[in-house]
């Protein structure tokens, strides 16, 4: 029977489409057409033979290299650059320096003199080079769908402020993200000053009415206790680099003379980078967080705190849900009064951060782990999210000019922002992608990345960076300070005019270009004063949007009803970064998924309920009703459903359209965070998860993991390596003499201790080395590519588990079982230690992979480069090879940094020093947990952690002998618990 063969109507030219498709090449690319016989083949390939042959015989064109005919002063052919800028993350500047090859940025590290960075970088900080080159970013303005050109857009804009004088600018509204740059804000005063009546409003998806509930600033280096009520200040605060750099620092233990750990207490409804860290965790209700801080107040004796209302009987002990852990809690804060830190976080109402803040107070931490937050200064006439909501309802907004977000997307349902965004005459939004509010606006102007723009912020201690860009424009774009500049009707100038000529008139000094430079130079001004604005009146208090329920209902709430949980995803955060392939197959960090979110139920709910994961259900809240896939999460609080946001976008790029579901859908003002009355109802329906990690649990005496105490470390420093069963050197087929490294031994080191979790050495990792997208589809198939993972274990009960995170690279073994079976010598050892791939030898057969214990080897099926637009070619680092399909990869210890490295040293006659070489996940650990170095070199940092009691071999008793090691973890529990 003849076959008919079905045409795919796939767009083989996207790498995410080709990758989740069943086709790897275009139509008829790698299979015989139908109908094609044998004979045929055979004289087709005779009549190409022979071509071939005659064409081998014709002198190819010459092609010719063109130089520069000016070549710029500081660019030099195929060495990079580094240049010091800044981002800004909710609303807080971020130093960076950024690594660009003759213009072109390939690489985000941190600027380690940034207080905000100290040389780390978040995930999204890492991938902002990816969006950089998107050819999904909005290229052209358009209105109407039509495109137009910037000047139409000006003409436009000066006609529509012509209407608007005459009232003052009583119609005109100004919609901004969270900002902190001076000169950014100095405009926006410059305008209210223009326009008295005018007003403008700031709309943040992760911050309620833009409320500061980040007005302390903690010191966890000093803290001997840290209490988190819900606050996940290791990896989703603003302040989540500086605060995760001091944490590991009071954390941190090498040898057991003189050692000192801070003990970590956590409550938290759904597990969090920041709790899965917690030496004592317990699962706790959002809606319960407010009850546990007042009885911790209770008993701790503070009972003349504000609001506080005593829950202890007359025997004078908490009876409470948690006594155990309040108690532990109590007598820790007590004994170190004036060392710890009592913390929450933003997702809690005002009333619990008054409390919180309170107890530091009454406890001596103020002034020594905590301090005030300078405040941030912000222009006139601003007003709250629902007011200008209801303006815009009532038709007194006629020019509506949004800057910046997405609030058609992520503005709270009950807003009905889309409704009363459609009664405003001109509607114009600046963004760098054509998202939802892009399609119901009348003009969109594309927005210039931060690497391709001037600007200035403001970190959240004061300190002030200017942003300067790597690369010119790449699309027909402008800068939110160009849009400002015209509404105050100057002349048109650039983004670089507007900010330096800013900072030199505030700052009229005879050396003030010297300084200037030397600002760009370090990333952070120390010399200058940062533009400054009068303040034209006070702005209106503004109210919360959502507040807790009151005691008695919250009490009767507990009892059955379920509490539904609105939390930023891990990834995408709001949905900013939804179109980013890299943040997509990132698996998040506890449920290892990648591209989708899901409902996230506890173990005890899915047996209420007869769940399993991938089951679909109705989720109503507030009258409203979505459908959502759940996944069971250890660690979840009982009755405590999580669904993460920034997904489900409608208008978003090939990567990001239709992934997963909405949650904004089910949003309202008064449960911004969490809120009572859920119900969930299994339709029979089910959805296919995919993740990276089946191996949750860890069974048996297999030393993956070695774990203990700080008690049982202290009294036997040697205990992690006694859980070792090293065999005897003799005993073994491999070659019992070590190969005699003579010049360099390199070697890393993991800290487990200090580890976070946070997934940022697996992106970075894939900035660095080229490392493609392979889309869902390919990662179902067990088929990630990514270099370093991070696997995350837990071990006790379900409902109220430990974590244990673990980053895996390439172990690099002396005695590499990889190295023994590849018949073709594709991956040999060097000189050096290294255990290497060489790309051209490889052919495919993956014995390597499979006689690796670690599983730590990539295979790439199919070729996903040759694929790529013009634009996301730019993103490579030209260091390292891009593979082309069908060879293995892995981790090198970034063998193009230790080279360049050697070269260095060469040059300047000397020999590699320690800290001269850090791979790509070492430099962006927040941490610092991840140590790499010459193990030859005695004096070397990872030769002093190598002789540490702590350090262990992953498998030792595989006798593979790695030279990736690991610190045994270590929880500090208290003696009550």
């Amino acid at each position: 029977m003849k076959r008919e063969r079905q045409i795919p109507t796939t767009d083989h030219r996207s790498p995410i489409t080709r990758a989740n498709s069943t086709d790897e090449f275009a139509p008829g690319a790698s299979e015989w057409p139908a109908g094609l016989s044998r004979r045929e083949f055979l004289r087709l390939s005779s009549a190409t033979l022979a071509l071939a042959g005659l064409g081998a015989c014709t002198k190819q064109p010459l092609e010719k290299i063109v130089p520069y005919v000016e070549q710029p002063e500081v660019v030099i052919p195929g060495k990079p650059l580094r240049f010091a800028t800044a981002t800004q993350y909710n609303g807080f500047g971020q130093g960076l320096l950024v690594t660009g090859y003759e213009g072109r940025p390939t690489k985000i590290e941190g600027n380690p003199t940034h207080p905000a960075s100290l040389g780390a970088t978040s995930v999204w900080a890492q991938a902002d080079v990816l969006d950089l080159y998107d050819p999904d970013r909005a290229q052209t303005v358009t209105t109407g769908g039509g495109i137009k050109t910037l000047d139409d857009f000006w003409n436009a804009l000066n006609l529509a402020l012509e209407s608007v004088k005459p009232a003052a600018g009583a119609t005109l509204r100004i919609l901004t993200e969270a900002i902190s740059s001076p000169t950014l804000l100095a405009q926006l005063a410059d305008v209210m000053q223009k326009f008295p009546a005018a007003r403008w409003c700031i709309w943040d998806p992760l911050n309620r009415d833009n409320l500061n509930a980040n007005e302390w600033l903690c010191d966890f280096s000093k803290a001997k206790v840290v209490v988190a009520l819900e606050s996940d200040f290791l990896y989703a605060h603003p302040y989540a680099l500086r605060y995760a750099r001091d944490f590991s620092y009071a954390r941190r233990i090498i040898d057991a003379e003189g050692a000192r750990m801070s003990r970590f207490y956590a409550a938290e409804p759904t597990p969090t980078i920041t709790g899965s860290n917690a030496d004592h965790r317990i699962a706790v209700a959002a809606r319960d967080i407010l009850p546990l801080a007042q009885a911790i107040a209770t008993r701790a004796g503070l009972t003349e705190l504000d609001g506080l209302k005593p829950s202890s009987s007359s025997d004078g002990k908490i009876h409470h849900p948690w006594q155990d852990w309040i108690e532990a809690v109590v007598r820790d804060l007590k004994a170190n009064r004036g060392a710890s830190v009592i913390i929450t976080g933003e997702t809690q109402p005002l009333e619990v951060h008054a409390l919180v803040s309170q107890i530091n107070t009454k406890l001596g931490n103020n002034g020594v782990t905590i301090s005030p937050v300078p405040p941030l200064a912000l222009p006139a006439n601003r007003i709250g999210f629902r007011e200008l909501v209801d303006e815009m309802r009532g038709g007194a907004v006629e020019l509506l000019i949004v800057l910046g977000g997405n609030p058609r997307y992520d503005a709270a349902a009950d807003f009905d922002f889309a409704a009363a965004f459609e009664k405003v005459k001109l509607r114009v939004h600046h963004s760098v992608y054509f998202n939802e509010t892009s399609r119901h606006s009348h003009w969109h102007i594309p927005a210039l990345h931060f690497l391709e723009s001037w600007s200035d912020t403001r970190a959240f201690d004061g300190s002030v960076s200017i942003a300067q860009p790597l690369i010119e424009p790449m699309y027909a774009g402008t800068s939110a300070h160009e849009i400002l500049e015209a509404l105050t009707g100057q002349s048109p100038r650039t983004s670089y005019e507007i900010v330096h000529t800013r900072w030199q008139t505030e700052n009229p000094v005879p050396d003030f270009e010297a300084k200037w430079r030397r600002a760009l130079s370090d990333g952070i001004v120390r010399e200058l004063a940062a533009p400054s604005f009068p303040n034209h009146g006070e702005s209106p208090a503004l109210a919360a949007s959502a507040s807790l329920p009151a005691e008695r209902e919250r009490t009767e709430m507990q009892g059955s009803k379920l509490e539904l949980l609105f939390r930023p995803d891990v990834s995408v955060r709001d949905g900013r970064y939804a179109n980013n392939g890299w943040l997509q197959e990132l698996p998040r960090q506890f449920s290892k998924l990648v591209w989708d979110n899901a409902a996230l139920i506890s173990p005890q709910l899915a047996k209420r309920e007869e769940l399993e994961n991938g089951d679909i259900v109705d989720v109503t809240f507030r009258d409203r009703t979505i459908q959502a896939p759940v996944w069971i999460q250890p660690g979840q609080a009982e009755n405590s459903v999580t669904m993460p946001l920034g997904y489900g976008r409608e208008v978003a790029g090939r990567v990001g359209r239709n992934v997963g579901f909405n949650a904004y859908a089910l949003r309202t003002a008064d449960a911004f965070w969490f809120g009572d009355g859920l119900t969930i109802r299994k339709n029979g329906a089910r959805h296919s998860f995919v993740g990276t990690q089946q191996h949750h649990d860890v069974h048996g005496p297999r030393g993956i993991l070695h774990d203990g105490t700080f008690e049982e470390f202290v009294s036997n420093p040697h205990f992690a390596q006694e859980k070792e069963n090293h065999p005897s050197i003799d005993e073994t087929l491999y070659n019992p003499t070590e190969y005699p490294y003579k010049g360099y031994k390199w070697g890393m080191v993991v800290d487990l201790n200090v580890c976070i979790g946070c997934h940022a050495c697996t992106i970075a990792c894939q900035a660095e080395n080229n490392i493609p997208v392979v889309g869902k589809q390919q990662v179902a198939m067990h088929r990630e590519m990514h270099w370093i993972r991070v696997d995350t274990y837990y071990s006790g009960a379900a409902d109220d588990p430990e974590f244990t995170h673990q980053p895996v690279p390439c172990m690099h073994c002396e005695n590499a079982p990889c190295e023994l079976v590849c018949p073709v010598g594709a991956t040999v050892h060097d000189d050096e230690g290294l255990n290497l791939q060489v790309y051209n030898r490889c052919v495919g057969t993956r014995y390597c992979s499979n006689n690796c214990p670690y599983k730590v080897r990539r295979f790439n099926f199919l070729e996903y480069n040759n694929g790529l637009s013009p634009t996301e070619k730019l993103v490579k680092n030209p260091d390292v090879t891009v593979r082309s399909r069908g060879v293995m990869e892995k981790c090198t210890y970034c063998i193009q940094r230790i080279n360049a490295a050697r070269i260095t040293a060469e040059l300047e006659k000397r020999t590699i020093g320690d800290g001269d070489i850090v791979p790509a996940c070492a430099q962006v650990c927040p941490v610092e947990a991840i140590v790499f170095g010459n193990m030859n070199d005695t004096r070397s940092r990872v030769a002093h952690l190598k002789r540490s009691p702590l350090n262990y071999w992953m498998l030792g008793e595989l006798n593979t002998r790695p030279r990736t090691t690991y610190f045994a973890k270590l929880r500090n529990r208290s003696s009550d618990l």
